[in-house]
C-alpha cells in the first residue's frame, strides 16, 4: 500500500493570543505533532473551546473558540442604611461601602472579588452611632428623653430639660444627637432675681411677699377711681431680672364744653347728661362740626390722653341763646 504525503511539511508558528490565559509550552515554532494545552489565568474560567491542540502537517493551527472568563462573587448589592459602589462583582473588580448619615461602618469599606471567587473581606454593615446618656445641667431636670433605640439614644434622637424653680434657661432647651456620637451643647440654668416693682402713681401694684422676687414671679397692677392702666395688668420677671413691662395709670379727662352732642361708642349722646363726669384715657369722642357750604355735618375724633383732650378746632359750640341757629349734630350728613 504506498502512503501519500504532502509536497512538504511546514512547523506550526507561535499559538494564538487568547485573552485572560496562558500556553504551555510556548514557543515561536513547534514541529508537526507537538501538543500545546490552553488553560486559563487564576481569576478566570474557561467557558467554550477546546484547550488541546496538536501542530497538524500543514503548519497551521486550529480555529480556538476558547473564551476564559472572570470569576463572579457573590452579589453584594446591597447595604441598608448605607450604599454599594461598583462596576460588576467579577474578578479583579472591588466595590466600595459608605453609611449613610447617622451610620458607621463596621468592617472594611472595600474588598475586592479574588481569584477563587470569594470577596477578600467579610462584607461590613452599617451600624447606628450610639450617644452615651445625656448630662443634666446644673439646676436642671430632664424632662423628655426621645430614644429611638431601646435603652440608648441614637443620631438625630433628643433631650430637653426644664431649669428648677427660679432659674432661667440660656441657650437650647433641647439637645440633639449628632453623627459624630456626642450631644450638642448643653444649656445653662441661672438663678435670676428681680428688684421689687415700683407702685405707679395714682395706682397700686401686688406682688409675693417674699424677701426676693424671681424669674416668673408675677405682679398684678391696677388703679384708682377715674384712672386707667396703661399696660398690662400682669407683668412677669423675665430671665435678664427685668419686669415684662412697667404699667403706669393715666388720668381721665374733662370734656372742656358744656353742652354738645357726641358720638361715643358708636351712640349719639349729649355731654351734659351722659358725659359730665368725662371720658377715660385712651377713649375717643366725636364731634359734629358743619359744611356751611353744603349745609351739612361731619365728624372729627378726639381722644383722651392722661388727662388731656383737644378739641377739634371745626367744632362751635351752640349756644341756647342763639335758638334759631340748628345744632351741627342735626345736619344731613355730608
Amino acid at each position: 500500500m504506498k502512503i501519500l504525503f504532502p509536497y512538504f511539511v511546514s512547523a506550526c508558528p507561535r499559538p494564538p493570543e487568547i485573552p485572560f490565559s496562558i500556553v504551555v509550552p510556548l514557543k515561536f515554532s513547534y514541529e508537526p505533532g507537538e501538543t500545546i494545552v490552553y488553560s486559563c489565568k487564576p481569576g478566570y474560567v474557561a467557558q467554550t473551546g477546546m484547550r488541546r491542540f496538536t501542530c497538524p502537517l500543514t503548519g497551521f493551527w486550529p480555529i480556538n473558540s476558547l473564551k476564559c472568563k472572570p470569576r463572579v462573587c457573590p452579589f453584594a448589592g446591597i447595604l441598608q442604611n448605607g450604599a454599594v459602589s461598583y462596576t460588576a462583582f467579577q474578578y479583579p473588580n472591588s466595590i466600595n461601602f459608605t453609611c449613610n448619615k447617622g451610620f458607621y461602618l463596621n468592617g472594611t469599606d472595600s474588598v475586592k472579588c479574588m481569584e477563587d471567587g470569594k470577596w477578600s473581606h467579610p462584607l461590613p454593615n452599617c451600624s447606628p452611632i450610639i450617644c452615651p446618656p445625656p448630662s443634666i445641667p446644673n439646676f436642671a431636670t430632664l424632662k423628655l428623653l426621645k430614644s429611638s433605640v431601646e435603652n440608648s439614644s441614637s443620631y438625630q434622637d433628643t433631650a430637653v430639660f426644664d431649669c428648677l424653680p427660679h432659674y432661667a434657661m440660656f441657650g437650647n432647651d433641647t439637645i440633639r444627637c449628632t453623627e459624630h456620637g456626642n450631644w450638642t451643647e448643653l444649656p445653662e440654668c441661672r438663678e435670676v432675681k428681680c428688684p421689687f416693682p415700683t407702685r405707679p402713681d395714682n395706682g397700686f401694684v401686688n406682688y409675693p411677699a417674699n424677701h426676693a422676687l424671681f424669674y416668673k414671679d408675677k405682679a398684678i397692677y391696677g388703679c384708682h377711681e377715674t384712672y386707667v392702666l396703661d399696660g398690662p395688668e400682669e407683668v412677669e420677671c423675665g430671665k435678664f431680672g427685668t419686669w415684662s413691662a412697667s404699667p403706669t395709670c393715666k388720668a381721665s379727662c374733662k370734656i372742656p364744653v358744656k353742652k354738645a352732642t357726641v358720638l361715643y361708642k358708636g351712640q349719639k349722646v349729649t355731654i351734659q347728661d351722659n358725659l359730665k363726669n368725662g371720658i377715660l384715657h385712651g377713649e375717643v369722642i366725636s364731634f359734629f362740626c358743619k359744611n356751611k357750604e353744603r349745609k351739612c355735618s361731619y365728624t372729627e375724633d378726639a381722644q383722651c390722653l392722661d388727662g388731656n383732650i383737644e378739641i377739634p378746632k371745626c367744632f362751635k359750640e351752640h349756644s341756647s341763646w342763639a335758638f334759631w341757629k340748628s345744632d351741627a349734630a342735626s345736619k344731613q350728613p355730608c
